[in-house]
């Protein structure tokens, strides 16, 4: 089993910043890719940003160039970096995390509200 905590969220006025954390604790192998997604009131989940065991990146389209995903494998962590900060950017943002176990599973973190005011 593993449980993830989130940290970091808020409300910021547009242009201010942010950085999301996401710790990874209890019993597997290893940590494979660790992600960012967010899920906006009447919308679908997407996937912000994505981060491999190997520390490849990528990213949604609108965040590129304003967000910054990086992980620290010895703490288990996977941090999120949010400038230039925009309204549209509001939403519930949830790490997930893909580990081994053995056997591959991924896991959710229960959500974290980020508010952008205008």
């Amino acid at each position: 089993q593993v449980q993830l905590v989130e940290s970091g969220g808020g409300l910021v006025q547009a242009g201010g910043s942010l950085r999301l954390s996401c710790a990874a604790s209890g019993s597997f192998f290893s940590i494979n890719a660790m992600g960012w997604y967010r899920q906006a009131p009447g919308k679908r989940r997407e996937l912000v940003a994505a981060i491999t065991s190997g520390g490849s990146t990528n990213y949604a389209d609108s965040v590129k160039g304003r967000f910054t995903i990086s992980r620290d494998n010895v703490k288990k962590t996977v941090y999120l970096q949010m400038n230039s900060l925009k309204p549209e950017d509001t939403a519930v943002y949830y790490c997930n995390v893909d580990v081994y176990s053995p056997g591959k599973y991924s896991y959710w973190g229960q959500g974290i509200q980020v508010t952008v005011s205008s």
